[in-house]
């Protein structure tokens, strides 16, 4: 007969096993949750920027840009690409392309000329009238409705998921998302 003592270390043993078993698997299931949080959250943006390209025939970067400049007449550049979150020369580009479309235009001021200011056109206008909201994308109105204590921890913890990627593409920080 088993001493009582070795008895109790076995089943103590076993439980042991079974709850480390139990919590991989929570954490496993969890894992897969969240890999489809991603899933919708990216699906919806992409949806959200096919759905405004095709309503008004710019890319969900280029509606913010002139949403960004209605709300800001003669707005400079470098502050259109802060307010956008975008490199300087990405925001160049994507004015250059607005210009061409007659959606916004740029005036130099002061003697030297070098600084430009932007303003929308009516046809720029027009077109901000009828697109799609929100102007500024889902994902980024959705960030402007969390709670400043949400958005900070949700911000850490996407940090910290981005550390511990193998690969990360740091460029595409100042991407806009409808360009991904």
């Amino acid at each position: 007969m088993e001493h009582p003592a070795a008895v109790h270390a076995g089943k103590g043993a076993r439980k042991a096993v079974a709850g480390a078993a139990a919590a991989a698997t929570n954490a496993q299931a969890t894992r897969l949750e969240v890999l489809k949080q991603f899933r919708v959250l990216l699906r919806s943006i992409k949806r959200h920027y096919q759905w405004v390209e095709q309503e008004c025939g710019l890319s969900g970067a280029q509606l913010w840009a002139i949403a960004e400049i209605a709300g800001a007449p003669r707005i400079k550049v470098s502050d259109l690409a802060k307010q956008l979150g975008v490199h300087l020369s990405t925001a160049s580009n994507m004015l250059r392309r607005l210009e061409e479309l007659a959606l916004v235009k740029r005036m130099r001021i002061g003697k030297d000329q070098r600084v430009v200011q932007l303003q929308l056109t009516a046809k720029g206008a027009k077109i901000l009238q009828l697109a799609p909201r929100p102007f500024i994308g889902v994902l980024q109105q959705a960030l402007s409705e969390l709670p400043q204590a949400r958005l900070d921890s949700l911000h850490a913890d996407l940090a910290e998921l981005i550390r511990l990627m193998k690969f990360k593409e740091m460029k595409a920080e100042s991407t806009p998302l409808s360009d991904i």
